[in-house]
């Protein structure tokens, strides 16, 4: 297969286009958002599982572009509450609540819960479409537990209340170089470019 030398990213986060960048640093090619690409479209993800949301989205972008499609979906399984919120992360108690409100309504579902219960992981699946349309998919998971109130600046989302036990401390609590090494989202990216190695 012929070496890929674009890579579109679907995402319009700044934040996660320098952790892909920082991922895929040496590759030799371009690494855009889709912004960047100047694609514009309108994406229902209407998957019931992480690894079907991810190809919804690459699938769509592949459709406007001939580079290497990359599109990731992730969110929070809590075990208790039935791997809830899950799938629906994003749009828990509709997106445009703030996740501090999220988080507080998370921790009183699990009021008076004791720790061996509070079981939690992110959970990333990344998946990437070929220019010749062959598709890859997989997750990864960082495992954790919900503690008891928010803690940290560091974080956004639902990283005030995970706690890696590694560190005792919850993902906002981290430094970026800490996070990066253990994220889900990390792991899934390492994974996925480990998959391409032959065309990049």
């Amino acid at each position: 297969m012929e070496r890929i030398e674009k890579i579109v990213f679907a995402t319009g986060n700044m934040g996660k286009m320098k952790e892909i960048k920082a991922i895929f640093q040496g590759f030799q090619g371009d690494i855009l958002s889709m912004k960047e690409a100047g694609i514009v479209c309108d994406i229902e993800e209407n998957g019931a599982t992480f690894e079907e949301n991810a190809l919804i989205k690459a699938r769509a972008i592949h459709a406007h572009t001939d580079a290497l499609v990359l599109a990731d979906d992730s969110g929070l399984e809590i075990d208790y509450l039935d791997q809830a919120p899950g799938v629906l992360s994003a749009r828990f108690m509709g997106e445009d609540t703030s996740y501090h409100i999220k988080n507080a309504a998370l921790l009183r579902k699990l009021e008076g819960v004791p720790q061996e219960k509070r079981t939690a992981r992110f959970v990333c699946a990344i998946a990437a479409v070929l220019p010749d349309g062959t598709e890859k998919v997989l997750r990864r998971a960082l495992e954790g537990y919900i503690g008891y109130e928010e803690s940290g600046e560091n974080g956004f989302g639902y990283d005030p209340i995970f706690v890696v036990p590694k560190y005792g401390k919850t993902t906002a609590q981290l430094s970026m170089e800490e996070k990066n090494e253990i994220s889900h989202r990390g792991k899934a990216l390492e994974a996925i470019k480990e998959e391409l190695k032959d065309v990049m």
